[in-house]
């Protein structure tokens, strides 16, 4: 090459000789080009010179970016944790290309030896080693040739370095040997340190500052460092930097804060307006509306977080005022077109029946008909009495033959109502006419059969009906056989303890954990009731109605989800309406049901809003338990006569009822009287009752209600009795009398007839009275278990749907409860205000007490910000699932999609989990002002919010609210001190690994630890070392906090099918 070289120079003399002032500069190049690659820098007689200095500069600068480039492919291999572009990384620490005033002052000082004195790749790699990968202290590095008991130079020390034979070659890209470096030892260069135990000089990464120490005599340290000058040798002097490591075992070598280092030789302060954090190479801006005086190194950014609660809070109020305002609007545009319709619909029906008063009157004038024929007449020609039951799928009235025309004209919601509201009218007018009984009248009642068309009759059959308690044999019922018909009202009445929800529940196919024998017909049939559950309607005795909608809404709800998908909405209107009527909850229809905590309507309209949710489904089998519990006269009578409406258009309504007045007891058609231990008394119509107890002696005394002493008979309270017939003996008594075969333990056997009847004793004599502790448990926990099997096999029980009805399929049910769910959330805003504003103070508090530390990226903050965040969201969560499990239970029983109500509830929590993250950030990230992005840091924590809110379901679903709330406390502190732990086995690694706040936390770190670089590479890769996290592992920190929360979410999915109860 230098051949090369000489003969190109032989080519210019010409151009050489008349530029004579640039010859020497040209000479020096060309030498240093042939002789720099092997360090031979013998010519020292012009490094001093201005002009070549600047090239001799870049020459050495290139053979130091080459050397340390070799250790590109080292860090890719073995510090793939912590680097994730090692060819950037180490560009950020090592490319000096801006300045590079800290190698010209070198060449100056070490009279252009400066060749021979830096590190070959073979000894930095020795220098990183040291602590990279066996985490022994770098200040004090293992013995190698030129540093060891029997050769320890000057250059040995801290601070200082050698340099090479000059007859040596020197080629720094090698990275296996060291070279012998012992000869003229000197101070370290500023820019360079030089660590004990090497004799060599390596450059000060970007973000350090290196200057030559000083000797403070008071402490004897080398300031701004922290080694000693070696005893014994006094002609030594303090050198230059001694070692590069993490912040804590080498600070003073980190720019310091409020300051920044453009090179690794000069240190200036920040100016006013910037900030500079520690190990900065510049200075950074500070956004407006933040104070930066001089030196600072953080900017305050108080004013974001307080401008970004502004803008959350703003925002929220939008959504939640406005949205309550278009509710509200909407409401009141509705009532308006109600009040209309109502109206006009009276006004109509008034002036039809004015009308035909007056045509009648002229009739009778002039043609003197009789009375009978026009009654006739009007009862054939009105539409009014079969309007009511013509379609076939709903309880709406047939349409008259212009409304039919117009059903493929979309109406309006003013003219449905208006519709649905003449409707209703019209049948009031017929209930009148009714009334007398007439011949008219009869016509009328005959249209009634056209319902039975409609609607799918169920006659329920049952002989036999014994059902057991599996876990110690008691009865709840025997011998129980009877019939309840279609279009009647069957009542069921008898003391406590006869059964009386007993056969409510047997018959409509929610006995759990008992054994049930005998027949149950279904129209003759032997079939599963399950098999009619969309048509069959269940009124439980508690009110099971959301305290949070009002009563239209609940009722709607129930008619959405329940009625044929193929209706229309008009007759929907007309199905609700007319329910909403008759159940006299007109006045009250606007306003909310109300909770305990929060007063809504009265219990007697609460109740009635409770059978409505059934009524409103129009079922063919509709049992109600108890509804009249609570209720007044009036109110009972009110609800009864909604009953008969059902039991006119053929339903088989049978209800469970508890000593009713006596109008209220001739109101039902049929009875069934238990006694206790489930037996049979009567069952027969009810106006043959006392009838039948006549003829076995039992006469009711004057001015006493039927029903309380027939229930005082069987209680045994009454004594006194006129007959030869014993209270115990009266089911008996209706066995012989129907001519059922009475069982053996029965017949003549008053021990036998006593064991029957008391329920308090076990059917199972047999069993030893005197059984040890361990089996009485062993007993407890075989009955609990078997009970819990019966309930998971009831709960995913398929039968084969024979009720000829499709109702709304996954997806409209899916936009059904995503409305009411709205709703209700959209009236819990200080609830949510509530929540939302502890994160605040959360936020405030661990942003104003925690600091992010340089030293750990972070780390301490970001742990308590796991456990705040969890608990709090978590604790919130657990409302979605814990206070509506009654409601859910019964909405599953009834055939809802309990996918749409899952799915739905978790679309509505996402906008918390969107929207917490950002309110706590909005306080904790501004106090804190971590070098990851906002962005990073809201994406972290909104999948640790969808984690949290996935586990909350879980603990929702499968604990009582109680002990939910209590694990929903401690399990984010449990599993945090887990994860935290050093894991120092393989065991401990995998139970770390299951813990979700470990990949939240390496998420956090990691995304904070990727802004450090520069000086801060070692830091870096020994905290990422020591908590064994990795720098490329974000993405799948993120992807298994998301895992975590959808398989929560299946978990809690299943737990919702296996634990509901039908």
């Amino acid at each position: 090459m230098c051949l090369l070289l000489r003969l190109k120079m032989s080519v210019n003399r010409p151009y050489l000789l008349k530029n004579a002032a640039n010859l020497r500069l040209v000479i020096l190049v060309l030498w240093l080009v042939c002789y720099v690659g092997y360090g031979q820098f013998e010519d020292t007689h012009d490094f001093n010179n201005p002009a070549a200095l600047p090239l001799f500069t870049q020459m050495v600068y290139r053979k130091l970016c080459n050397s340390t480039a070799s250790l590109s492919h080292e860090l890719a291999t073995r510090a793939k944790f912590c680097v994730k572009d090692p060819d950037a990384d180490w560009n950020r620490a090592f490319n000096f290309s801006t300045n590079l005033d800290f190698l010209s002052s070198c060449i100056k000082k070490t009279q252009g030896d400066i060749g021979r004195r830096i590190c070959t790749a073979a000894e930095m790699k020795f220098y990183l080693n040291a602590f990279f990968f066996k985490s022994s202290n770098p200040g004090y590095l293992q013995q190698n040739g030129n540093c060891n008991l029997t050769s320890w130079v000057s250059g040995c020390e801290p601070g200082w370095a050698c340099s090479i034979d000059p007859t040596e070659q020197v080629v720094l890209q090698n990275s296996t040997d060291f070279p012998e470096r012992t000869r003229n030892c000197m101070s370290c260069c500023e820019g360079f340190f030089c660590p004990r135990g090497l004799t060599c000089m390596i450059p000060c990464p970007l973000g350090a500052h290196c200057p030559l120490a000083t000797l403070n005599k008071r402490t004897s340290l080398c300031e701004p460092y922290t080694y000693q000058l070696p005893p014994g040798r006094p002609n030594h002097t303090c050198g230059g930097a001694n070692v590069w490591a993490d912040i804590r075992s080498s600070g003073e070598v980190f720019c310091s804060a409020g300051s920044y280092c453009p090179s690794t030789t000069r240190k200036l302060a920040c100016d006013s307006g910037n900030y500079c954090r520690m190990g900065s190479t510049s200075e950074k801006p500070c956004f407006k509306l933040t104070s930066c005086n001089p030196n600072t190194a953080n900017q305050n950014m108080h004013a974001f977080g307080v401008m970004v609660i502004f803008g959350v809070i703003t925002i929220l109020l939008i959504i939640y005022n406005c949205s309550d305002q278009i509710l509200t609007t909407r409401e009141k545009r509705q009532a308006k077109s109600r009040e209309a319709a109502v109206k006009k619909a009276k006004a109509h029906q008034r002036w039809k029946v004015a009308r035909t008063e007056i045509r009648a009157q002229i009739t009778r004038t002039f043609s003197g008909v009789k009375e009978t024929h026009k009654i006739l007449d009007r009862g054939y020609s009105s539409d009014v009495g079969i309007s009511k039951y013509s379609s076939p799928e709903s309880s709406s009235a047939v349409q008259s033959s212009n409304e039919v025309k117009d059903d493929k004209i979309k109406k309006s919601s003013s003219q449905i109502l208006k519709d649905a509201y003449s409707q209703i009218e019209k049948e009031k007018a017929m209930e009148l006419e009714n009334k007398d009984l007439t011949f008219s009248g009869l016509v009328n009642m005959a249209t009634y059969s056209e319902v039975r068309k409609r609607r799918t009759l169920m006659e329920l059959s049952f002989k036999d009906l014994t059902l057991t308690l599996k876990s110690n044999g008691k009865h709840l019922l025997r011998c129980v056989t009877g019939t309840m018909k279609p279009s009647r009202i069957t009542a069921v009445m008898g003391p406590s303890g006869a059964g009386k929800t007993s056969l409510l529940s047997a018959l409509a196919g929610k006995a759990v954990g008992c054994s049930l024998s005998g027949l149950i017909l279904i129209n003759g049939k032997q079939e599963s009731i399950h098999s009619y559950t969309k048509i069959i309607g269940f009124v439980p005795q508690d009110d099971i109605v959301h305290g949070n909608l009002t009563v239209e809404e609940n009722i709607w709800f129930h008619a959405k989800c329940r009625l044929p998908a193929g209706q229309s909405k008009g007759d929907k209107v007309l199905v609700v309406e007319r329910v909403i009527d008759s159940l006299g909850l007109q006045a009250v229809r606007s306003c909310l049901v109300g909770t305990v905590e929060k007063r809504g309507i009265s219990g007697g309209q609460r109740k009635r809003v409770n059978v409505g949710l059934e009524m409103v489904m129009e079922p063919s089998i509709l049992f109600l338990d108890e509804p009249t519990s609570g209720l007044d006269s009036a109110s009972s009578q009110l609800l009864l006569k909604a009953l008969r409406h059902e039991a006119l258009e053929g339903v088989n309504v049978c209800m469970v009822v508890h000593q009713p007045s006596y109008t209220l007891f001739r109101m039902f058609q049929d009875l069934v009287l238990l006694a206790k231990g489930g037996l049979t008394v009567y069952h027969g119509p009810v106006k043959e009752v006392e009838e039948y107890f006549s003829g076995l002696g039992i006469i009711v005394p004057e001015r006493i209600n039927p029903p309380d002493y027939y229930i005082d008979v069987l209680e045994g309270i009454v004594t006194d009795l006129n007959s030869d017939v014993g209270y115990k003996e009266l089911p008996q008594r209706w066995m012989i009398h129907k001519g059922y075969s009475v069982p053996l333990d029965m017949q003549n056997n008053n021990s036998a007839k006593d064991l029957v009847m008391n329920p308090d004793v076990v059917s199972n004599t047999s069993c030893n009275a005197e059984q040890t502790f361990v089996r009485e448990l062993w007993g407890d926990v075989n009955s609990n278990f078997r009970m819990h099997s019966d309930k998971i096999r009831h709960n995913f029980l398929q039968s084969r749907d024979l009720s000829c009805r499709r109702n709304p399929s996954i997806w409209p049910q899916y936009k059904y409860f995503l409305g009411r769910i709205a709703k209700q959330r959209m009236r819990e805003a200080k609830l949510q205000a509530t929540d939302y504003l502890i994160l605040l103070l959360a936020g405030a508090c661990l942003g104003s007490l925690i600091k992010a530390s340089d030293e750990s990226f972070g780390a301490p903050g970001y742990t308590y910000t796991i456990i705040a965040v969890s608990l709090l969201c978590k604790i919130a969560a657990l409302r979605s699932f814990s206070l509506d499990k009654l409601h859910y239970w019964r909405e599953s029983a009834s055939g809802m999609s309990s996918l749409a109500c899952f799915l739905a509830k978790d679309t509505i929590d996402c906008f918390n989990t969107l929207v917490k993250p950002l309110v706590y950030l909005s306080i904790f990230y501004f106090f804190t002002n971590p070098r990851s992005t906002f962005f990073d840091n809201y994406i972290v924590l909104v999948c640790l919010v969808y984690c949290v809110t996935g586990i909350a379901y879980a603990l929702a679903i499968f604990l009582q609210p109680g002990s939910a709330q209590l694990v929903s406390v401690l399990l984010p502190v449990v599993l945090t001190l887990v994860a935290t732990q050093p894991k120092n086995s393989e065991a401990m690694k995998i139970i770390a690994d299951l813990c979700y706040p470990k990949w939240a936390l390496e998420a956090f770190v990691i995304g904070n630890a990727e802004k450090y670089y520069g000086v801060w590479m070692i830091t870096r890769c020994g905290s990422l070392m020591k908590s064994g996290y990795d720098i490329n592992k974000w993405n799948l920190c993120i992807m298994i906090l998301l895992l975590i929360g959808v398989v929560t979410r299946n978990i809690a999915f299943v737990g919702m099918l296996i634990l509901q109860k039908r």
